[in-house]
């Protein structure tokens, strides 16, 4: 049928139609069949797969790499689903001109939303080249075999995918009707396939945004003020104008930036700039000793998170503790970088960024701007560190806005150290407050956690108002940032986590976001898991104390989710845990345990430390995990993923803390922020418990609240102090050392 009879036969349709009394009340249309994942919102087949006739095999992917290994255990599920070896498979990822629009790369929701989508897609369509094999070798699909792309008829006729591929194949509406191979055909599902972006990070390769070079490119650079609340009261541009190599100079407001023909030249430039500009600082920060008390003092927007109530024997025992946190920096390793290029008439931009999410991004550019979406090309290009909203996503702005200056010019745009460290989005600073009745038994009987943050995700893209872009707040003509709205559970922002796993009968968890600014904040790794898991897994140990109970006994009394009790024995078992064992004054053990926003990965860990009574310092010698991610993809790659997040959440539970004055932020370098030195990793055990016939669970985010907890709770068992605030610095255990 041709496009104008199927046009015909659907009028025809709705004129037979038409007078029905019946059909005359249907006024709602009916919605589409809702498919899994990331297909429900990108439903063409084409917007995933590409089957070429030379042999190789295209898959479109709106996730990105951050070095969790996601685009490799994506293209695993390509290739099984296909039949097909992953070495055929090119992975096209994050470019909002060839890829789905997936959103933002977080949350620990690669493989369950990007991952199930690519699987139905991949598994339709096999569905179709089997069908038209069917049809040229004269046998049931059914009957037919395929070994990475050669499909066999049980008479030996064979044909290939590449023989069947023609030009618009995959050009339809993905149904999802067609079931994925079962787990026990899985034959490279499961297995550790070399990941796709290691070969070029350990040879040196320029696989980083900050290493992009392009014919005819300029560098940038960018002088923000010395603060948040920071005036410019004067600035000499001529003279910055006059310096060799500079090709433009811009101000737009509080923004300054320049362009030269080399790097060292935008970099003596920018000096020269910053030295050329006047400031009135006002002092708009808390004192620093006074933050978390400010923080429970400000205004805030409450949401209960969770409350249930049941009948439960009666309080014997009331006890209640305060947990904090400091701000965090991600503290990436290379500062954010960009690269941008205008066209000659400023009517398009392409920009290459190592933002988390390329569609936000375009809208929010797209704003500020002032450029209709369809003329401005995000394309995502790995960065030397990331996990979460750090300075990727402004750097992209402030290429942009540079680049205006010299149309057809790409421009590279590099923040420098002390940049990135003073004007990335940290982690916000928490309070969390938990109270908790025993009964005589002994056992939980009412629970409540109140905690009190800045919101956690600030990322760009928010539909309806406000750019979350640095220079768009610093322009004569600003933006705002739009007003922080907590976000529904499971995944919440300031509450992830702040739901106990664990089956109490009376509970009631109430989430403070604070709206007003401190230090800016968005996503780092975990939101306000990390914080959540550290006081409800070190409260949980204080309760079994006082009942007098081990504290694996303690969890597992309190605990019905079969997976998650199989999760804590396993750890027990893998740690040689000893019930009742001792600390001697210097080591000791701690456990703890989480369910990855109460509905992903199941993580257990054991920490030993080694303290240092006399400095304060406490080592880490080893940790053991144990883990249920349902389905493994890859098992090097979840093995990366949990012992990089064990040995990150010990760095920021050892080390790590935003400094500042009122005037500003202190932390501008590494003496400023250290962060663990490799001497100082502990040796990770850590063991997988695979279930292949169960759904993948979001993993990369799930150890840092355990680990981080589990390392309170060592401290405790090893020299009887209990300390709820992080970090737990060498200067701040000797100090409660010398007053226990």
């Amino acid at each position: 049928m041709n496009a104008i009879s199927r046009r015909g036969f659907a009028s025809g349709l709705l004129l037979s139609f038409a007078f029905s009394p019946a059909l005359a009340q249907q006024t709602t249309p009916i919605a589409p069949r809702r498919l899994p994942g990331s297909l429900n919102t990108n439903r063409r087949l084409d917007a995933w797969l590409h089957i070429g006739s030379d042999g190789k095999v295209t898959v479109c992917t709106g996730k990105v790499e951050i070095g969790q290994g996601a685009v490799t255990a994506l293209m695993q599920i390509a290739a099984e689903e296909l039949d097909i070896l992953p070495g055929r498979i090119t992975m096209v990822s994050g470019d909002t001109a060839l890829t789905p629009d997936e959103g933002v790369t977080a949350g620990s929701q690669s493989m369950e939303n990007g991952g199930s989508a690519l699987r139905y897609a991949a598994a339709e369509a096999r569905a179709i080249l089997l069908e038209k094999a069917s049809a040229r070798l004269g046998a049931p699909a059914a009957a037919l075999r395929v070994q990475d792309g050669m499909v066999s008829a049980p008479n030996g006729n064979g044909v290939s995918y590449w023989a069947l591929a023609e030009e618009g194949l995959l050009r339809r509406e993905a149904t999802a009707s067609v079931q994925p191979k079962p787990p026990a055909e899985h034959r490279i599902v499961g297995q550790p396939v070399g990941r796709l972006d290691i070969p070029a990070k350990v040879s040196g390769q320029p696989i980083y945004v900050q290493d992009m070079r392009m014919p005819g490119m300029l560098f940038g650079r960018v002088v923000r003020p010395p603060s948040y609340a920071a005036r410019l009261i004067s600035v000499d541009l001529d003279a910055v104008r006059a310096m060799p190599g500079v090709v433009a100079v811009v101000r737009d407001g509080r923004f300054l930036g320049l362009v030269a023909r080399r790097e060292e030249q935008a970099i003596k430039a920018q000096r020269a700039l910053a030295a050329a500009a006047r400031w009135e600082i006002p002092a708009s920060l808390p004192e620093p000793a006074a933050l978390h008390a400010h923080l429970r003092a400000m205004k805030t927007d409450d949401t209960i998170s969770n409350e249930k109530h049941a009948e439960a024997p009666a309080v014997a025992q009331r006890f209640s503790a305060s947990y904090t946190k400091p701000y965090l920096a991600h503290a990436s390793i290379g500062p954010s970088c960009a690269v941008a290029q205008y066209a000659e008439d400023k009517a398009s931009l392409r920009v290459w960024s190592h933002t988390q999410g390329v569609f936000p991004l375009r809208a929010d550019l797209a704003k500020v701007l002032g450029l209709p979406l369809d003329k401005l090309r995000v394309t995502h290009v790995q960065g030397s560190g990331c996990y979460g909203h750090n300075g990727a996503d402004d750097v992209a702005l402030d290429a942009a806005l540079l680049a205006r200056a010299v149309p057809g010019k790409p421009v590279k745009l590099q923040w420098m150290r002390d940049e990135e460290f003073a004007w990335e989005p940290y982690n916000p600073a928490m309070v969390v407050e938990v109270s908790a009745g025993l009964s005589a038994e002994g056992r939980i009987v009412d629970w409540t956690h109140d905690v009190w943050s800045q919101h956690h995700n600030n990322r760009p893209g928010n539909p309806t108002r406000g750019i979350n872009l640095l220079a768009a707040w610093h322009l004569e003509q600003p933006h705002q940032p739009p007003y922080p709205r907590a976000l529904p559970q499971p995944a919440g922002s300031g509450d992830r986590n702040a739901v106990p796993p664990y089956d109490l009968p009376n509970q009631k968890i109430v989430h403070h976001l604070i709206p007003e600014m401190v230090l800016r904040t968005s996503a780092l790794r975990t939101l306000g898991a990390f914080g959540n898991v550290f006081a409800i897994e070190c409260f949980m140990d204080e309760l079994g104390e006082a009942a007098g109970q081990d504290p694996v006994a303690f969890r597992l009394a309190h605990m019905k989710d079969t997976r998650a009790r199989a999760v804590i024995e396993a750890a027990a078992r893998l740690a040689n845990w000893q019930p009742g064992a001792r600390g001697d004054g210097s080591q000791g053990r701690g456990i703890a345990f989480a369910k990855y926003k109460n509905v992903s990965c199941y993580v257990a860990c054991v920490v030993e430390v080694a303290v240092d009574r006399t400095t304060g310092e406490i080592r880490v010698p080893r940790v053991f995990a144990v883990v249920d991610a349902g389905q493994v993809i890859n098992p090097d790659g979840l093995r990366n993923q949990i012992d990089g997040g064990i040995i990150q959440a010990l760095s920021w539970s050892l080390k790590e803390a935003v400094q500042f004055t009122p005037q500003g932020v202190t932390s501008r370098d590494w003496q400023g922020y250290p962060i663990l030195t490799f001497p100082e990793v502990p040796k990770v055990e850590t063991v997988l418990l695979n279930h292949p016939d169960l759904p993948p669970l979001g993993s990369g985010e799930a150890s840092q609240g355990p680990a981080g907890a589990a390392l309170g709770n060592a401290l405790k068992h090893a020299t009887g102090l209990r300390l709820r605030a992080f970090p737990y610095t060498p200067d701040r255990v000797k100090a409660a050392l010398n007053r226990s």
